[in-house]
């Protein structure tokens, strides 16, 4: 059957997810989106585990920024990127893949990056201080989903979601 009107897309509720590039641990860098023009995400400390970061690069001015949740500075930034930029730029280039993470951070790749040092290595990057509440936030709410008992029963904040199935 074919949608010759072109009105097929209005009586499917189902939206295609875009698929990770490749799998990703999450132990690391639970949290990566490139959203609010930046990239973005929350990154495990290796030093202990009960802090994380909230890392950031913009797009356009490939500002960065690395912070506790609680908006103390990472000690690791002297001048340039700290280790856990580095990591979130590696789970970006797994989650999003090379080209979409530069086509987002507005940044010549040429032949391609092997991985988030390679990435960061291109960017026309500064330090400038950035608020991490925003970040943290968004990924204590995607947590908090993980809690939710398994159930059939909508729930009323995510209803915008597409359904699957058939629409009602």
């Amino acid at each position: 059957m074919t949608d010759a009107d072109g009105a097929g897309w209005r009586r499917r509720s189902v939206l295609a997810v875009v698929p990770p590039a490749r799998p990703r641990k999450l132990a690391k860098v639970p949290f990566v989106e490139l959203a609010d023009g930046r990239l973005q995400g929350v990154v495990s400390s290796g030093s202990d585990i009960e802090r994380v970061y909230v890392s950031s690069v913009s797009a356009g001015t490939h500002a960065y920024h690395c912070s506790t949740n609680n908006n103390r500075p990472c000690g690791g930034l002297r001048g340039a990127p700290c280790k856990h930029l580095h990591a979130l730029a590696d789970e970006a280039l797994l989650q999003y893949g090379a080209a979409r993470v530069a086509r987002y951070l507005r940044v010549d790749v040429g032949d391609g990056v092997s991985g988030g040092a390679a990435l960061l290595a291109r960017l026309d990057a500064r330090h400038e201080p950035t608020s991490a509440a925003m970040v943290f936030s968004r990924f204590l709410r995607h947590l908090s989903y993980l809690e939710q008992p398994g159930s059939t029963v909508a729930l009323p904040e995510l209803q915008w979601f597409p359904a699957t199935g058939t629409a009602r």
